[in-house]
């Protein structure tokens, strides 16, 4: 199981020791979560991106995916540079530890005194999202009771658990200012004349940045631009080219960079806002604004003054808030549950237990205090279950 992206299944077998996932919006923390294994999706600029095919300069990243939290602070430590890389200049944004060594990070009683936030809204409990008919979200009750334990344990280690601390812009009533109202354009539903409602980001920067990757290939790329790239996929689609279809590519590609420039750029301001401002800092901070009645009563409000070193986020599920802020976050290993796709599998079709891990999540820059945490509490369960071969 993949989790969709970066896969990770050789470092689950002990084939290898760990290896690199590439991250755009969960493609390290999600296959980790499905995979049994300690991921890192790093502060945006912590590894330099110079080389990755990208998809957008706002979210890609590479980051470690581990059997254990000290493999990945070393893996994180040797992925990062020693200096700012001049082909990418979001590596000035943090400053790496002496030595680039996260090894001195691991202190296995880090959790005592650490403030962690509990984002009931959404993450744990199902709620309606503004201008929606129907809840969305939530745990099932086996999700439930391992994320109750999780806290069970932050108590147990000397943490002290601010419950509940909501993220303001997941429960803020006006449907503009709203997280989960606003989603990626990502498909050919949301292509050009019915993309009011979604950022533009993805598609409009995946064409601008994908073209400038090829470019720096010369002579040697085997196209020059997504234009081309798409055309070669339908001009050889009888032959297989494009197995599972290319709306993305499609989205994209009907982006005008000059003429789209402006709207690109203020639905990135508003990814920022809602990710970060009303999103990771509000809530790590208690500084976020709320804009409405019904948001000031939630219980987004609650938390407000509490300074929290991290939210704790259940499974992959942290992923998608982290990634549109580009900040930090670390996946750990917490045993498994029972498995109940949906739809249900066919009869006599018994699902085997699926992994499931907690996720810590900081601020910018913050992957010396997540590794610390996330260390303290792998330590204090090692849940981890090593797979059947």
């Amino acid at each position: 199981q993949t989790g969709g992206s970066s896969s990770g299944i050789g470092t689950t077998a002990s084939l290898w020791a760990a290896n690199v996932g590439s991250d755009t919006g969960g493609s390290v923390i999600s296959p980790s979560n499905a995979n049994m294994l300690v991921g890192i999706r790093p502060t945006i600029g912590r590894i330099s991106r110079y080389g990755v095919i990208p998809i957008t300069a706002d979210h890609d990243t590479a980051g470690p995916m581990t059997r254990t939290v000290a493999d990945a602070a070393i893996l994180l430590g040797a992925l990062e540079g020693a200096s700012p890389d001049p082909h990418d200049p979001a590596t000035t944004t943090c400053t790496p530890p002496p030595g680039r060594d996260y090894t001195k990070f691991l202190r296995a009683d880090a959790l005592k005194g650490a403030r962690i936030g509990i984002p009931r809204a959404f993450y744990y409990d199902r709620i309606t999202v503004p201008g929606e008919a129907s809840p969305r979200g939530g745990l099932n009750a086996e999700q439930a009771k391992a994320m109750t334990d999780a806290i069970a344990v932050l108590k147990q280690q000397g943490a002290i658990v601010v419950d509940p601390a909501d993220v303001p812009s997941f429960v803020d009533r006006d449907p503009q200012k709203n997280f989960l109202a606003w989603d990626y354009c990502s498909g050919a539903e949301q292509a050009k004349g019915r993309d009011a409602n979604c950022s533009v980001n993805f598609k409009y920067r995946m064409k601008r940045y994908f073209n400038l990757w090829l470019k720096s290939l010369g002579p040697s790329a085997p196209v020059k631009t997504l234009t081309e790239l798409r055309q070669w996929n339908i001009t050889h689609m009888k032959g297989g080219a494009v197995r599972y279809g290319q709306s993305r590519l499609d989205i994209s590609d009907e982006m005008d960079l000059d003429a789209d420039k402006a709207r690109n750029e203020a639905d990135v301001e508003k990814d920022k806002a809602l990710s970060r401002d009303q999103g990771i800092d509000g809530v790590l901070k208690g500084t976020a604004s709320q804009s409405s009645a019904a948001s000031q009563s939630s219980a987004a409000s609650q938390s407000s003054g509490m300074k929290l070193d991290a939210i704790l986020t259940p499974g992959g599920a942290g992923a998608g808030l982290a990634a549109r802020a580009g900040y930090p976050i670390i996946v750990v290993p917490f045993g498994l549950v029972p498995n109940a796709p949906t739809p249900a599998l066919p009869s006599g079709f018994n699902a085997r237990p699926a992994p499931f891990g907690v996720g810590f999540t900081g601020a910018s820059c913050s992957e010396p205090r997540l590794i610390e945490l996330a260390y303290a509490f792998e330590q204090a369960t090692k849940r981890r279950v090593r797979p059947e071969l």
